[in-house]
């Protein structure tokens, strides 16, 4: 997500912009990155569907001690995604205030701004990528060496087809989708890309209606694509976005769908209602003048049964779940239901 021109939000129509950079860490390294632990940093903000992905694929595969975390503040300000939240208001991996220093050792002034997720290299402080679309499809396939025993395999290779054919509709439709309706500046424009997000919804409602996974009968790397737009829905994308045919709710299957995933280890416990809510309205300013954030929604139904496991399916596939959220990365109760 990005972190320039907040107040322009709602003023000029929306478009996404593509990674800048788009460096790799393989285990080959043939980009100048090769995967090792301890080396790199990944910078997230709780808020930001994009870097949740990444947080959740690093936790489900277990690289927590191979890839530190840095959480930054949910509220920035010009000078980018801060690190407010850590103290004396500093990265203590990487000394710096702002993820724009980092982006700033790499290159002045890139195109697209700052953005999150981000990985940075410690020993020269550089930002390596800000490929938010490739750098949890590498989590999961070059940093095997550094998997936990068990990881799940979050990107099998027998169904790579059908799994971006998935991801690809999740994206433009979904992901993208509730962020074209939300910053449109005209009638049409918004009601096209509403329609859009709901007719997506519908069909990925009939499609898990049978089957507990979006592809096979394990979680892949399309359901946590999935999941994050999902677990906004209601707390941000329906009101601050308008994206309010009906709530998410309100749509048995993918309401008991979004529920079994954030009671999966590795998916509800790196969300924070708190950080979710408090971005959106209080930093998009053009859409939201006052600044004032809503109480709602009730988050309790986040636990209560779903009963999808009688669909069958098995999480982890031939793996286990992950182990306890290390101490310095538990969520603070005022972000939990």
């Amino acid at each position: 997500m990005n972190g320039v021109g907040n107040t322009a939000y709602g003023r000029k129509s929306f478009q996404r912009s593509k990674a800048h950079f788009t460096d790799r860490i393989t285990a080959d390294g043939r980009d100048g990155w090769p995967v090792a632990a301890d080396r790199y940093r990944l910078v997230a903000s709780r808020a930001c569907p994009w870097a949740s992905r990444a947080m959740i694929s690093r936790r489900l595969l277990g690289l927590e001690d191979a890839l530190s975390l840095a959480i930054a503040d949910p509220i920035q300000d010009d000078r980018s995604w801060r690190f407010t939240l850590d103290p004396d208001g500093r990265d203590p991996v990487l000394g710096i205030r702002f993820l724009s220093e980092a982006y700033d050792k790499r290159e002045t002034d890139p195109p697209g701004g700052v953005s999150v997720p981000a990985i940075v290299d410690v020993p020269s402080g550089r930002l390596v990528t800000n490929d938010y679309q490739r750098i949890t499809l590498d989590l999961a396939t070059e940093w095997r060496a550094l998997h936990r025993p068990g990881a799940p395999d979050l990107y099998p290779e027998a169904l790579r087809d059908e799994i971006d054919d998935v991801m690809a509709d999740v994206y433009e439709d979904v992901n993208n989708g509730v962020y074209r309706a939300g910053f449109a500046t005209g009638q049409e424009e918004y009601e096209g890309a509403c329609a859009r997000v709901f007719r997506r919804l519908e069909l990925l409602a009939e499609r898990l209606a049978g089957q507990r996974y979006l592809v096979g009968d394990t979680i892949t790397e399309a359901d946590i694509r999935l999941f994050t737009t999902l677990v906004r829905f209601d707390a941000v994308y329906h009101g601050h976005f308008k994206c309010n045919r009906w709530k998410l709710t309100e749509n048995q299957v993918l309401w008991a769908y979004a529920r079994d995933l954030y009671q999966t280890p590795g998916f509800g416990d790196t969300v924070d209602f708190d950080h979710i809510k408090r971005h959106y309205y209080q930093v998009h300013s053009g859409i939201n003048p006052t600044g004032i954030v809503p109480l709602g929604p009730d988050l309790s139904g986040w636990l209560t049964p779903h009963h999808r496991d009688e669909l069958g399916g098995r999480p982890f596939g031939d793996g286990t779940p992950p182990g306890p959220v290390p101490e310095a990365e538990q969520v603070p109760a005022r972000g939990l239901p």
